[in-house]
């Protein structure tokens, strides 16, 4: 198939974006790109294109940037108008080296500074310290910050770590296999100072399997440690 395929009635912009929206399983995502093809289609019909090709997706480009739109919001749109051309290419409806010139138009390089309240390494080290290493809970408040700090995990994931998920690979240690935002699964290197906080919080409260960061209460001081699925007493 070397032709291009127009699709000049809003039946057939609907039949495509439908292929779009039924290959994403991520509600965020489909919400995104239902709302980005639909920017798309209305400018395309607001007057005479040569067809759904790389120039044209191009132009869009422009347009959004003459609108004034940061460059992440540009570069969803993009992303979009690219995923529409693959499933249209892979269910015969446009030539697959149109499709390919579209996958190679590109987004907006993002500039400027970072947003928010970021640590310096002096700062970073004197959070790290703050927890009382010399107590049981105060071994687990620095494991946590740690883990933040030098893995970057998020709050959520943290909670979530279990000690199966702390292996060494290729001679270093490793998050293996954890599950994170919208179920992605990554792998994160662990400096070896983690590691070391890690074994000390482990080692005080005796823990060898199961969740890694767990509640430290009075009962501890009695000799309980309150596990996942309920108090364990240490033999």
């Amino acid at each position: 198939m070397t032709d291009l395929i127009v699709v000049p009635q809003p039946t057939d912009w609907r039949r495509w974006k439908g292929l779009v929206l039924d290959s994403v399983s991520s509600p965020i995502t489909r919400r995104v790109y239902n709302l980005g093809l639909d920017e798309f289609f209305e400018w395309y019909g607001h007057e005479p294109r040569p067809g759904f090709t790389n120039a044209t997706v191009c132009a869009w480009r422009v347009a959004l940037e003459a609108r004034g739109l940061g460059a992440v919001s540009i570069n969803v749109r993009i992303t979009a108008v690219r995923k529409l051309a693959v499933e249209a290419a892979d269910n015969g409806l446009l030539a697959p080296e149109l499709a390919n010139g579209i996958t190679r138009v590109k987004g907006v390089a993002s500039k400027g500074v970072r947003l928010g309240n970021w640590l310096t390494v002096r700062q970073a080290q004197t959070l790290l310290n703050a927890p009382d290493a010399t107590t049981t809970k105060g071994l687990r408040d620095r494991a946590i910050l740690a883990v933040l700090l030098g893995c970057g995990l998020r709050r959520s994931e943290v909670a979530a770590l279990t000690v199966p998920h702390v292996q060494q690979r290729d001679g270093r240690w490793c998050i293996i296999d954890l599950v994170g935002k919208h179920g992605g699964v990554r792998t994160v290197p662990m400096p070896t100072w983690v590691k070391v906080a890690i074994d000390a919080w482990t080692s005080a409260a005796g823990i060898a399997d199961g969740y890694v960061f767990r509640p430290v209460t009075s009962a501890y001081h009695r000799g309980c440690i309150m596990q996942a699925g309920g108090p364990k007493w240490p033999k």
